[in-house]
C-alpha cells in the first residue's frame, strides 16, 4: 500500500488527539507512568512510508510500548540544499501512524530539546566500516548519525530499536554505536520494503516526478541482475555491467556501485567461499539521491 498526498487522511484525523511529545521530559513522564517492561523504538526523519510502518508494526508486536521519533537531523547532512529540501510532514505522519495504532507515542522534538544550545556532532571511532561507501562519499555523515541516535536513545531509553536494511551500512554503524556506548538495547534489522516495481521505499521518493519514479525501477532491476549472475560472473564483470547500464542514462548519475564483504563492508575484488557478499548502489535521479542494496550470497 503506497501513501502519497492523501488529504483525506489529514482531514479525517486532524481533530483526533495523537500522542505527540515535543520534549523528552514529557515523553519520559508518560512512559514512567506506564512502567512498561519493554519499549520499542523506531527513529525516523519523518515523511513516513510503508517501510517505516513495517518497522513500527514489528516494534508494536514485540514491545509493550512503541515510540516513533520524527526529527530531521541537521548534523548528518553534508549538503545544505539536501537538508532544506528534505520533506517535513508531521501531521500526515501522525495520521499514518494513527491508522496503524492509536497507542504509538510520537516524539517530535526540536533541535534544542535534543542537542541543547550546540547543534553539532560528537566524534566517534566506528572503525573501518565507517570509511567505506557512504563514509567515503559523505564526510562526517556517520558522526552525525551516531550523535543523533545516541541522543535519541538517551531520550527514549528503549529496550529495542528497529532499523531498515536499506541503510545497511548505517545499521552496522548503529550496532557499533551500541557497543561503544554500552547501551543495553537490542538492535533489530528489518527487510527492505519495496514498491510493486521493486524500487526501495524511501522518503526521498516523494521528490521524484512521475516519470523519474517509473524509470527508477532500473536501480532494482540492475541489482537483481547482479544477484542472478553472481555465481556466473566475476566481480569485475559485474562492476562493468552496472557501469554500462547507467553510462547512457541521461536521467541517472551513478555515484557508486560496490560489491562488499557483508561483515567488514570492505570492497571486494575477488570472491571467497567463506564470506558473504552484498551489492550496494547509489544513484542520483535529478537531484534526488537514492540508495539500495541486495544480498548476493557466499563467494
Amino acid at each position: 500500500m503506497q501513501f502519497k498526498s492523501n488529504n483525506l487522511i489529514l482531514l479525517f484525523y486532524e481533530n483526533i488527539p495523537m500522542n505527540i511529545y515535543k520534549t523528552q521530559t514529557e515523553l519520559q513522564s508518560f512512559i514512567s507512568d506506564k512502567m512498561p517492561e519493554t519499549v520499542g523504538f523506531v527513529p525516523t526523519m519523518g515523511a513516513l512510508h510503508d517501510g517505516h510502518l513495517e518497522l513500527v508494526k514489528k516494534a508494536l508486536e514485540e514491545n509493550e510500548v512503541c515510540v516513533v521519533s520524527i526529527f530531521v537531523n541537521p548534523t548528518q547532512f553534508d549538503n545544505a540544499s539536501d537538508l532544506k529540501k528534505y520533506p517535513r510532514t508531521l501531521h500526515k505522519d501522525a495520521a499514518l501512524l494513527k491508522q496503524v495504532s492509536d497507542k504509538i507515542l510520537v516524539y517530535a522534538p526540536d533541535a534544542k530539546d535534543l542537542y541543547g544550545d550546540k547543534v553539532q556532532s560528537a566524534q566517534f571511532d566506528f572503525g573501518p566500516i565507517a570509511k567505506e561507501m557512504e563514509g567515503a562519499f559523505r564526510h562526517g555523515h556517520f558522526d552525525g548519525v551516531g550523535t543523533v541516535v545516541s541522543l535519541l536513545f538517551d531520550a527514549v531509553k528503549p529496550s529495542a530499536a528497529y532499523f531498515g536494511e536499506k541503510d545497511f551500512q548505517q545499521l552496522q554503524i548503529i550496532k557499533k554505536l551500541v557497543e561503544i556506548k554500552q547501551y543495553d538495547i537490542r538492535i533489530v534489522g528489518c527487510d527492505i520494503v519495496r514498491e510493486p516495481s521493486g524500487l526501495a521505499r524511501s522518503s526521498r521518493n516523494t521528490r521524484l516526478s512521475a516519470l523519474e519514479f517509473e524509470k527508477s525501477t532500473l536501480i532494482y532491476k540492475t541489482l537483481k541482475h547482479v544477484k542472478n549472475q553472481w555465481n556466473s560472473l566475476s566481480i569485475e564483470e559485474l562492476n562493468q555491467y552496472v557501469a554500462s547500464m547507467f553510462s547512457d542514462q541521461k536521467m541517472f548519475d551513478l555515484e557508486y556501485f560496490v560489491i562488499a564483504n557483508e561483515e567488514t563492508l570492505k570492497t571486494a575484488h575477488t570472491k571467497s567461499k567463506k564470506d558473504n557478499y552484498r551489492a550496494f548502489i547509489v544513484v542520483f535521479v535529478g537531484d534526488v539521491r537514492l540508495i539500495d542494496n541486495i544480498y548476493l550470497g557466499k563467494g
